[in-house]
C-alpha cells in the first residue's frame, strides 16, 4: 500500500520528468538531464526551504542573547529553557522549521536515489513510463562524454562531499566551546557533538554514499548543494542589505 503510493506519487512522476528532460537536452546527455530535474525539484521545494534558511539565519543572530540566558539562568535548566524559548517568540521564530523542511523533502530525496539507482542502472524500464513519454531514440549515459552516470565517480563524490562541506560550515551555528566538565551539561555536550558529527562527519557520508551508490546520486547531491549554498549567501546578501540600511536610517536620524 505504501509502496503503491510512493511509486504513484513521487518515483513514476520523477522517473518520467527525468526520462522527457533526457528527450529534450542535446545528444540525450543523463547528466544534464538530471541537473535540470534536481533544480527544478529545488525550485518546487523552495518556499520550504528558504523559510527553513531564514529562520536559520535569524537563529544565528541570536545566539549572543541565548547564551547570555544560559549563562544567567546556568542553575536553573528549567527556568533557562523557558526564557530561551520566550526569546524565540519574541522573535517569532520556531526552532523547529527546519525539521519541516527535512520531513517534506526526505522522501523526495528517497524517491530520486530510487530514480537514479532503480530507474537508470538497468537502462529505463519501459513499463513504468506514462503513455504519453516515449523512450528517448539517443541516450546518452557518459555526462560530458566522459563520466558514466550508471557507474562510480569520484570526481562526482568528491565535489558532493566538499559542497556539503561549504554548505553546512554557512548555514549551521557556530560549534559551541567545550566546558569544563563540572559546569557542562549533558544537553550542551550533545549539541556540541552533533554539531561536530554534522559538520565533518556527515559530507564524509555523503562522500561515501555519492560514490558507493552512482554518478548520478553524486550528480544529484552536488547541484543540489551548491543552489543551497547559492541561496544561502543570497539570504545573507539580503539580510546584510536590511541591516545596512538600517543603520544608515538609524544615522540620518541622529544627524537631524
Amino acid at each position: 500500500m505504501i509502496g503503491d503510493i510512493f511509486n504513484t506519487l513521487l518515483y513514476e512522476p520523477l522517473l518520467n520528468g527525468l526520462i522527457f528532460l533526457t528527450s529534450v537536452v542535446p545528444y540525450g546527455d543523463v547528466g544534464l538531464a538530471v541537473i535540470l530535474l534536481t533544480l527544478l525539484v529545488k525550485i518546487v521545494l523552495f518556499p520550504f526551504s528558504h523559510k527553513s534558511v531564514k529562520t536559520q539565519r535569524r537563529m544565528k543572530e541570536i545566539e549572543p542573547e541565548i547564551k547570555k540566558l544560559k549563562e544567567k539562568y546556568n542553575k536553573d535548566k528549567q527556568e533557562q529553557a523557558r526564557k530561551v524559548m520566550e526569546l524565540y517568540q519574541q522573535h517569532s521564530l520556531n526552532p523547529f522549521s527546519g525539521c519541516l523542511f527535512f520531513l517534506v523533502q526526505f522522501p523526495v530525496i528517497i524517491a530520486l536515489y530510487w530514480v537514479f539507482w532503480r530507474g537508470l542502472s538497468n537502462g529505463i524500464d519501459p513499463s513504468a513510463l506514462y503513455s504519453f513519454i516515449t523512450v528517448p531514440e539517443s541516450v546518452n549515459f557518459n555526462f560530458l562524454g566522459f563520466i558514466d552516470m550508471t557507474g562510480k565517480s569520484y570526481v562526482l563524490a568528491a565535489i558532493a562531499g566538499i559542497s556539503q562541506y561549504f554548505q553546512l560550515q554557512l548555514s549551521l551555528p557556530a560549534v559551541p566551546p567545550k566546558k569544563e566538565s563540572s559546569t557542562s551539561s549533558f544537553k550542551d555536550e550533545f549539541a556540541r557533538n552533533f554539531s561536530f558529527q554534522m559538520r565533518y562527519m556527515f559530507p564524509i557520508f555523503v562522500f561515501i554514499i555519492s560514490y558507493t551508490i552512482s554518478s548520478a546520486v553524486a550528480l544529484y547531491w552536488a547541484v543540489s548543494n551548491l543552489f543551497m549554498l547559492g541561496h544561502e549567501l543570497w539570504v545573507q546578501y539580503k539580510a546584510k542589505q536590511i541591516t545596512d540600511n538600517k543603520q544608515l536610517t538609524t544615522d540620518n536620524s541622529t544627524q537631524t
